[in-house]
């Protein structure tokens, strides 16, 4: 299954560092970030590989190139300087031709230590038309914001805004890594605007259309300072 990484934005929290260089580009233990995704990437069940990109984007094209020292096929999508928000990075992939039927979505900031394989195989056996993995956060790496029914593996609501049901009812967070049908993106995000994945999931999870995977493995960022040096760690222990 194709692998969309959305790895085009400004990455604010780590100026000036991403001033000059795109954060997809940042050095964790030793190498850029990318390198470690998409090496994870190969080793777990994908080989098709849209990197989604915009700001500075031409550096992470002349670093990575068509992906074959990763045993990866990768095209781009660029967003050029007018960003379009996570979903309209998609809307613009599906409407240059560039998206698969089926595909996994993950962001160009995450590190996600799991078979990535195994949530695409659980996407097709939900019958759903897209899927969000989850973790049990209660509120430890960030603010929760789903609302899961284990037993029936339904993402009963997913609300950034946490507006819709008391706080308390938020236990699990979004992981970073979900699986869509293109159509989704065709039908619910309009062409030629800045629009976000949020304003697609919440719908979703309303009309009971958003399947749950759930991870135990605790999800890895360099999105800001304290996510890289917690990333360093977890390669220089040899964990990952």
């Amino acid at each position: 299954m194709q692998c969309v990484i959305l790895a085009g934005g400004l990455g604010t929290r780590m100026r000036p560092r991403t001033e000059t260089i795109p954060k997809a580009l940042l050095e964790v233990y030793g190498r850029p970030f990318v390198d470690h995704q998409l090496v994870w990437l190969a080793e777990h069940g994908i080989h098709d590989v849209l990197l989604s990109v915009g700001h500075l984007g031409e550096q992470i094209e002349a670093h990575v190139g068509d992906g074959a020292r990763y045993g990866l096929a990768i095209r781009y999508v660029n967003e050029g300087p007018t960003l379009r928000g996570t979903a309209g990075a998609l809307r613009l992939a599906a409407d240059q031709g560039a998206l698969e039927d089926e595909f996994l979505l993950t962001y160009g900031d995450s590190y996600l230590p799991i078979d990535f394989g195994a949530v695409a195989e659980a996407f097709r056996r939900s019958g759903r038309p897209a899927l969000m993995t989850v973790f049990h956060n209660e509120g430890r790496w960030d603010t929760s914001n789903v609302v899961f029914d284990a037993e029936s593996s339904n993402i009963v609501l997913y609300d950034k805004s946490r507006t819709r049901r008391p706080a308390s009812d938020y236990r699990y967070i979004d992981y970073g890594l979900s699986a869509l049908r293109r159509s989704v993106i065709e039908r619910d995000v309009p062409r030629d605007q800045r629009y976000d994945l949020a304003d697609v999931f919440r719908p979703l999870s309303e009309r009971g259309e958003l399947a749950g995977y759930v991870v135990t493995e605790r999800f890895y960022e360099i999105g800001s300072p304290a996510g890289l040096a917690d990333l360093e760690a977890l390669l220089a222990s040899g964990s990952s």
